[in-house]
């Protein structure tokens, strides 16, 4: 009954329903991209961030964000995802004070959450792909996903991040893949963040 309220209430406002995914590798700034879009749009955050790495094991979404960029409206649901990664050693959590059984722990929960994200990108409209902008873009292993996606046919976008850092090169992501939509940003101060926003609302 609630839900058809609701999507009653959202046709009744023409917002356009659109689930937005953020995907990529370990510490790309998924969880700081996801805080900030929605404090530019619900005003505050709603993702948990954290140094340690595979942090975001459980999909996490926020639903119902009134997304307007100039005249296009959307109903988008935020979807932060876990860091995708070939191989997960334990010991990398025990360097960040964990037990050795709470990084084993912690270890199969993160794999769990890599597989569950991987699946998760059949349900999507729109994936931003976050690549680390001081990498090298062909080492990343978002070329796997990129490829998933291009089957799938779902939209991308790259979002090249981290280019307040001096050591940044979104040139070179651009360049490696001309054929795809790359947005250079820094989600940490915002840099590039609106040119990101109209092209979301351009592939929605």
């Amino acid at each position: 009954m609630m839900n058809g309220f609701l999507d009653r209430l959202f046709k009744k406002k023409g917002l356009d329903p659109k689930s937005i995914c953020l995907i990529g590798e370990v510490n790309t700034g998924k969880s700081t991209l996801a805080n900030r879009i929605a404090v530019d749009f619900t005003g505050k955050e709603s993702f948990e961030v954290s140094e340690i790495p595979h942090e975001t094991r459980d999909i996490q979404k926020l639903e119902h964000v009134d997304f307007q960029v100039g005249k296009r409206k959307l109903d988008v649901t935020l979807v932060d995802t876990p860091g995708i990664a070939t191989a997960i050693d334990f010991r990398e959590f025990m360097s960040h004070g964990l037990s050795e059984e709470e990084s084993m722990e912690r270890a199969k929960e993160a794999t769990t959450g890599i597989v569950s994200a991987i699946k998760f990108l059949k349900e999507i409209d729109v994936a931003l792909v976050l690549m680390d902008a001081t990498k090298a873009p062909f080492d990343q292993v978002s070329l796997t996903l990129l490829g998933a996606l291009e089957l799938q046919k779902t939209k991308s976008i790259i979002v090249a991040n981290k280019t307040d850092l001096e050591d940044a090169k979104p040139d070179l992501i651009r360049s490696t893949f001309p054929h795809l939509k790359v947005v250079p940003i820094s989600a940490l101060n915002g840099d590039g963040i609106d040119n990101l926003y109209q092209e979301i609302v351009s592939v929605a």
